[in-house]
């Protein structure tokens, strides 16, 4: 049995196959670097066809592996929080928007005030936040400042129902799990929250809206002109599109609520996989699938904080580590909030932006690169803290992390804890490949752990120092956002 997953990432997509052990491969992975279209008012989207075009050049890649030869399903994860509009010939008719769009922000105050009161009932039920990072947020603001391009739009999809559309020649449901991350899905339910829907953007909009389905609901028999070009898939399952934070967690090996998963890429996250009737505040809800509800805060800082440090401080990335191991914590004495992408976790703030205080004559490069760093670990424990249990273990990878194992240390001092580190590649287009296998064969999703690389457990004494430089930053925040 040979799994093909298509990753198809913030900042590239991939081809990946794996063995019927959820095992990736020996050369079986293509990949296609693509960025968002970016500027300073906020804006960051991207074209759907040239998407389709990266991907399906993937695809005619990896179908030349051997391994290829034995495809039995394909699944796919996408950056959570997408969507655009489709014409009546299947055609995009605006950007993709992105979860890191946030001109939506100029529409909050509206959309607050539509809701009145039912802030906190909008949150429990739809486990999302009136914020730029949501689809009400950015519809709003579609229809505020873009309206004629949304005039042609019959169908809203996620990218990935984008491309199943052209592949198979017939709209496909946008899977339980995407639509969660749209701030519209009655997640305990599993339907579109109509009442909201109508309160916030217009009965209009129903009219638009995909099908829902689980992810196993399987699109197969390629149209004409693909069914030509990959004959390998012609008869393949292809499983709907799933959010890739979600199945990073199964990826990671929490597949439970004894584990909690902290990925740090671009951006970081804090999952875990339970059921919990109070939505605790700060923290949204998504799915991984039905059935299976996943927990957590994602931050919109992580390793761009890293790479903003290296780049624009200038350091040494090659004695960088070493120096900020040697760094007493705290030593620096700045107060940072490392919003330099805005805010998601825990305030949710839609106008937050990065600050540093407490600036001297002897303050250092090195000395802000740590002070940022520790920063992104404070606030992580704040969505930590709300997560834990007395059983929980934390597993956490993400090339940031690779990037930096100071970092990490940092991170297991701030949160008081272990922390486990994977030693495992692929852990998104891993966990669709479990999921996948799962459905297919009925194996356990936790049937093959993860490999673990080493165990960091904090220092004592400087989870006190990080204790008190948490509530300086508490106390800046408040200051600067009440």
């Amino acid at each position: 049995m040979t799994l093909l997953v298509i990753d198809l990432g913030s900042s590239s997509v991939r081809t990946l196959l794996f063995d019927d052990g959820a095992r990736l491969i020996e050369g079986a992975i293509c990949s296609r670097k693509h960025d968002f279209e970016t500027d300073y008012d906020g804006k960051a989207e991207a074209n759907a066809d040239h998407l389709r075009a990266l991907t399906e050049a993937c695809l005619d890649d990896i179908l030349t592996h051997p391994a290829a030869e034995s495809i039995t399903a394909a699944g796919m994860a996408s950056f959570a929080g997408n969507w655009l509009g489709v014409d009546a010939n299947g055609q995009a008719c605006t950007p993709v928007l992105t979860y890191a769009d946030t001109r939506g922000r100029s529409a909050i105050a509206g959309l607050r005030q539509r809701l009145g009161g039912a802030l906190d009932a909008y949150h429990q039920a739809t486990g999302c936040f009136i914020h730029p990072a949501y689809f009400p947020a950015q519809y709003a603001y579609m229809k505020e400042f873009h309206s004629r391009s949304l005039e042609p739009v019959r169908r809203i999809s996620d990218i990935g129902g984008y491309l199943y559309r052209h592949w198979f020649g017939r709209e496909a449901p946008i899977s339980y799990s995407l639509a969660s991350w749209s701030g519209l899905l009655r997640t305990g339910g599993l339907g579109w929250h109509f009442d909201f829907i109508r309160q916030l953007l217009g009965a209009d909009l129903l009219e638009r809206l995909p099908a829902l389905a689980d992810f196993d609901a399987c699109q197969v028999g390629l149209a004409d002109a693909y069914a030509g070009r990959w004959t390998r898939l012609r008869g393949v399952p292809f499983f709907l599109a799933l959010g890739d934070g979600a199945v990073a967690n199964l990826g990671s090996g929490a597949v439970d609520a004894r584990r909690i998963a902290l990925t740090i890429g671009t951006t970081s996250a804090l999952r875990v996989v339970t059921r919990r009737e109070e939505l605790p505040d700060g923290l949204w809800r998504y799915l991984v699938c039905q059935g299976m509800p996943l927990v957590g805060g994602a931050t919109s800082e992580g390793g761009n904080v890293y790479q903003w440090g290296v780049e624009e401080l200038g350091l040494d990335t090659a004695s960088l580590n070493a120096r900020l191991s040697a760094a007493r914590p705290d030593q620096h004495r700045l107060t940072v909030l490392p919003l330099i992408a805005g805010e998601r976790s825990p305030g949710w703030q839609s106008d937050a932006s990065g600050t540093i205080h407490g600036i001297r004559r002897s303050t250092s490069k090195l000395d802000i690169m740590q002070a940022q760093l520790e920063a992104v670990a404070i606030r992580l424990s704040m969505i930590f803290d709300q997560l834990k249990s007395e059983e929980s273990a934390v597993i956490a990878g993400g090339g940031a992390l690779g990037s930096s194992p100071a970092w990490a240390q940092m991170i297991a001092d701030a949160f008081n804890a272990p922390i486990q580190l994977l030693d495992q590649a692929e852990i998104t287009a891993r966990g669709v490949a479990l999921l996948l296998r799962e459905r297919l064969d009925g194996t356990a999703l936790d049937a093959d752990p993860p490999r673990i690389s080493r165990v960091l457990r904090p220092n004592p004494d400087h989870a006190l120092i990080y204790q008190a430089a948490r509530a300086r930053q508490v106390d800046l925040y408040q200051r600067l956002y009440g």
